[in-house]
């Protein structure tokens, strides 16, 4: 009976002090404060720390008034000892895992910035569109007349 208490007192101890993978990643701007999405949910404004859960593509928006959004796909590289098998005795320290991601916003040009001129490019576009001509070839296709059907 003593010798089952020990054991299980190992199993319990063991189990306690099993290590785990802290993951991170930290999203930083220039300037800072811009906000970022994550695959379209909103983590914050840089400089934003998270943890993650998984490796791989990550859906990467920034928006910041002023200067131009950023959208594109950043991937989170695991490090050796995060590949499967490895990754299962990772587990039993108590590892740190830190990503960091960096994007530069720039001011928006002369073009993004003035709304009038995609005004007037659409009213361009309307008056072209309005003095084309229709083709004067025929239809390639019959229309289709259900048969009455005999009740």
């Amino acid at each position: 009976m003593l010798r089952m208490k020990f054991i299980a007192a190992i199993v319990v101890l063991s189990t306690g002090s099993v290590g785990c993978v802290q993951r991170t990643l930290t999203v930083r701007t220039d300037p800072p404060g811009a906000l970022v999405y994550l695959n379209d949910q909103e983590i914050g404004r840089t400089p934003v720390t998270r943890n993650f859960t998984w490796y791989g593509y990550y859906d990467v928006e920034i928006r910041k008034p002023g200067y131009t959004s950023i959208k594109t796909t950043a991937q989170i590289v695991p490090p050796w000892w995060q590949i499967v098998p490895i990754d299962l005795g990772a587990e039993f320290f108590r590892l740190e895992d830190h990503h960091d991601w960096m994007f530069a916003l720039t001011p928006p040009t002369e073009k993004q910035v003035e709304p009038d001129l995609l005004v007037r490019r659409g009213e361009e576009l309307r008056s072209e569109l309005r003095s084309s001509h229709r083709p004067a070839t025929l239809p390639t296709t019959k229309p289709h007349h259900a048969k009455k059907q005999k009740a």
